[in-house]
């Protein structure tokens, strides 16, 4: 399976760190948000990554190189100025991304989930039957998504689940989505190449579809979206 790390964003929230630095390469505990994905990504026995860029974009590529250094193999999907959202840019690396489902991860959020596990792990009977043949917990043509309990800066979460099936949000019972998910490249194939094109739309679609599903994960996640969290993470990390 293949890695998509999302490092397009401008990060207007993390100005003026951002505006000569890439919001991924930003530290935290002594090295870039972005590294603490790859490190983990290859102790999942991933191989295979790309990362999309526009701002700076550059930046991250000097930074990054092939990835050898890691032990994986770094591809890059550049975008134009603005970048393309979500969907636009996952739509527009689908050449490089193949025909299996691949995990995909944003790269401005900070987690400790052991990715194989939650790209892998055995399925419960709920959605056995919905998954194709390649043993990932991906529905055919859908989605699994990774949730993650309301922080205080998005106290009305996203969706809900009903066991494993993921439902619009339903009175207090909602979750976040924590930027991490194992997609087919078939929800992507309508998105012409180069348009500009949120996640969003295409969740909706899956939900009605019946083909996303979801699971919460208890352990550590932050949304590094401003530099105060970025500050009281990287103090967290510096203290473990």
């Amino acid at each position: 399976m293949k890695a998509f790390i999302l490092a397009a964003g401008r990060g207007e929230r993390m100005r003026p760190l951002t505006d000569h630095t890439p919001k991924p390469l930003l530290a935290a505990g002594g090295k870039p948000l972005i590294v603490w994905h790859l490190e983990r990504l290859a102790a999942a026995g991933f191989r295979d990554i790309i990362i999309n860029h526009a701002h700076l974009g550059a930046q991250i590529e000097a930074a990054l190189g092939d990835g050898a250094r890691w032990g994986l193999h770094i591809q890059y999907s550049p975008e134009p100025p603005g970048a393309l959202e979500t969907a636009g840019g996952i739509a527009s690396a689908l050449p490089l991304l193949d025909s299996e489902p691949f995990l995909v991860v944003n790269g401005d959020v900070y987690c400790d989930v052991d990715f194989a596990c939650f790209s892998r792990s055995t399925l419960g009977p709920a959605v056995a039957s919905m998954v194709a043949e390649n043993t990932t917990k991906c529905p055919a043509g859908g989605a699994r998504l990774l949730f993650v309990a309301n922080p205080a800066h998005h106290a009305g979460g996203d969706f809900s689940l009903d066991g494993e099936r993921v439902v619009y949000a339903q009175g207090e019972q909602t979750l976040t989505y924590a930027g991490i998910g194992v997609f087919s490249p078939a929800m992507f194939a309508d998105v012409p190449a180069g348009s500009i094109m949120k996640l969003r739309p295409l969740l909706d679609a899956a939900i009605a579809a019946g083909t996303l599903t979801g699971e919460r994960y208890d352990g550590r996640w932050v949304d590094v979206g401003t530099p105060q969290r970025l500050a009281e993470l990287d103090t967290e990390l510096r203290n473990a």
